[in-house]
């Protein structure tokens, strides 16, 4: 490390900072420039941002953590106290949608920190 460059903060700091959707590398600029689309350079301190690709795992995680959320709530909501299945639908259906959908940008967010930390751009050619 040469004396012009700063140093990283901790792995835990940068994916707080991508879960806020903020720049992994100075925490207050905007890491997304519309829902998931990366802004190409961060606006406060003019890190590079844009060539970072996610790709489909931010997906995959989001899956994972609202699955583990919701169908356990699920299973014991129709064991304890069997509600009819429309209200199950009307009340999992949007539960699981919002949640994805509030997650999605959060998660990816953590995952585009995680790869800046890691000096990768996200292309199998590493």
């Amino acid at each position: 490390m040469t004396m012009n460059t700063p140093a990283k903060s901790s792995l835990m700091t940068i994916l707080t900072r991508g879960f806020r959707r903020r720049c992994p590398q100075c925490g207050t600029g905007r890491l997304f420039r519309s829902y998931l689309k990366p802004v190409e350079t961060c606006h406060t301190c003019s890190e590079q941002l844009g060539h970072i690709r996610a790709d489909d795992i931010p997906a995959y995680f989001t899956i994972v953590v609202v699955g583990h959320v919701v169908i356990p709530l699920a299973v014991m909501a129709e064991q304890w106290y069997h509600p009819p299945e429309w209200l199950h639908f009307l009340v999992w259906i949007p539960l699981t949608l919002i949640m994805t959908f509030s997650l999605l940008p959060c998660i990816k967010g953590s995952l585009v920190g995680l790869l800046w930390h890691l000096s990768l751009n996200g292309d199998e050619t590493q």
